[in-house]
């Protein structure tokens, strides 16, 4: 295991003993003097290595009043490794560890992974919370064995605790009956009630926060962004007659996206269905994403008579995916289930109107239906179809939309994001 506590220090050091490092980031911390001693120490507990935080930290890392360290439960991202929802192994092609300090301490778990509770189990963190003398522990979820590693920790050490939620509403994919969601908010309130501050991804996070009683004045939005600049950079550069010809459609043809993980709950059978019905001329539809649902939609858009006008794409890699936005003419995510929906953030930073269900978190703050996109009730193909009738037949309502889109991306960026995470530091120490 190596212990990395800046982009310049990569020094290894042995398992188990985290306090080196951290000591001589408090020596050169306190050689800063006055303004050493206004700057917040922040760990943030994150379950793996994800391909949108690196720029989200490496911002965060440099604001004057944060000293920031990140660390990874899992180093799955940037190992190659089996995803459960891809259905592939993965591992991102884009920097995910410069610029901000992390680590990474052996996860003791006897079937590791990140999707069940006891795949992540680093007891390295007690120790690592102990010794680091933080102003504030911000952890990332509360489904896996470490963050409860760290809420214990954090609490036995008196160390303020913030949470972070990208949750909008109680209600999961699957119909709940009424009991279980009883119970579900009666946990989640006390879950949150060990937290000095929560950070949320969007103005419905906010409400919801509040509909389990949680204090308002604890609260603080942190808009989940991506890195604007490089999107915006990649999308100049994309070849776009060049990736339609690869994907053998028309430079003219209307092209619709589906870019996310082929899964159930992300709704790409009810994007397939409106897309047949709706049966508009010289129009197509691209699947960009890899998982369980691809046979079944493969074997669906032969029995529609559309398999002629459906591409699947497969698993497409971070560096890609700006040509693949830009190829295409309009962006939709019917899904079930969506706490957010970063995809949202991509599509329209590369110039896509989008087109979103009613339950995709990024609703409430990016989708102004009909100046930037429209929302339509989630599982209701019907109201897609006509929405699809509505917009593919006319390539010039293309352009205006995709302009709004790009032009409400300006406000929604890592500024604003590291802006409310510094809000939260300061919240959970002030109350802590």
């Amino acid at each position: 295991m190596k212990l990395r506590n800046s982009p310049e220090s990569r020094a290894p050091v042995e398992d188990g003993e985290p306090s080196k490092p951290f000591a001589r980031a408090n020596q050169q911390a306190s050689m800063l003097a006055g303004v050493a001693e206004k700057r917040k120490r922040l760990l943030i507990v994150a379950p793996h290595v994800v391909q949108y935080s690196d720029p989200l930290f490496r911002e965060m890392s440099r604001q004057p009043q944060l000293e920031l360290f990140v660390f990874y439960c899992s180093m799955q991202g940037v190992e190659a490794r089996l995803d459960p929802g891809f259905g592939v192994s993965v591992s991102w092609d884009t920097p995910l560890l410069e610029g901000y300090s992390w680590s990474n301490l052996p996860n003791r778990s006897w079937r590791p992974g990140s999707d069940h509770f006891f795949g992540l189990l680093n007891p390295g963190l007690w120790r690592l919370i102990r010794e680091g003398r933080f102003d504030a522990v911000m952890i990332c979820g509360y489904y896996f064995a470490s963050a409860w590693i760290a809420v214990v920790a954090a609490k036995w050490c008196g160390v303020p605790i913030i949470f972070v939620s990208d949750s909008h509403s109680l209600q999961s994919w699957r119909v709940q009956s009424a009991w279980k969601l009883r119970l579900k908010e009666a946990v989640l309130r006390w879950i949150f009630s060990l937290s000095q501050a929560v950070v949320v991804s969007s103005t419905g996070g906010i409400e919801y926060l509040k509909s389990l009683g949680y204090p308002a004045r604890q609260i603080s939005l942190a808009p989940t962004a991506v890195n604007n600049s490089w999107w915006r950079e990649q999308a100049a550069r994309a070849n776009r007659d060049a990736v339609r010809a690869s994907w053998r459609i028309p430079t003219g043809a209307s092209v619709a996206l589906f870019c996310a993980k082929l899964q159930q709950w992300k709704g790409p059978m009810d994007l397939l269905e409106a897309f047949a019905r709706a049966n508009v001329t010289n129009s197509y539809l691209v699947f960009a994403g890899e998982g369980p649902e691809r046979g079944r939609l493969e074997g669906r858009a032969a029995d529609l008579g559309v398999s002629d006008r459906v591409r699947f794409l497969g698993f497409v890699n971070q560096s890609q995916l700006p040509s693949v936005y830009r190829a295409a003419d309009v962006f939709v995510l019917p899904s079930l289930f969506e706490p957010f929906g970063l995809v949202v953030n991509e599509a329209m930073l590369c110039g896509l109107p989008v087109v979103v269900s009613d339950r995709v978190g990024a609703k409430f703050d990016l989708v102004r239906p009909n100046e930037n996109g429209y929302v339509f009730p989630a599982g209701d193909s019907k109201a897609l179809e006509e929405i699809l009738r509505q917009v593919l037949p006319h390539p010039e309502m293309f352009e205006r939309l995709g302009a709004a889109a790009r032009s409400r991306m300006e406000t929604w960026s890592p500024r604003e994001y590291t802006e409310g995470m510094a809000r939260a530091v300061e919240l959970a120490t002030r109350e802590g």
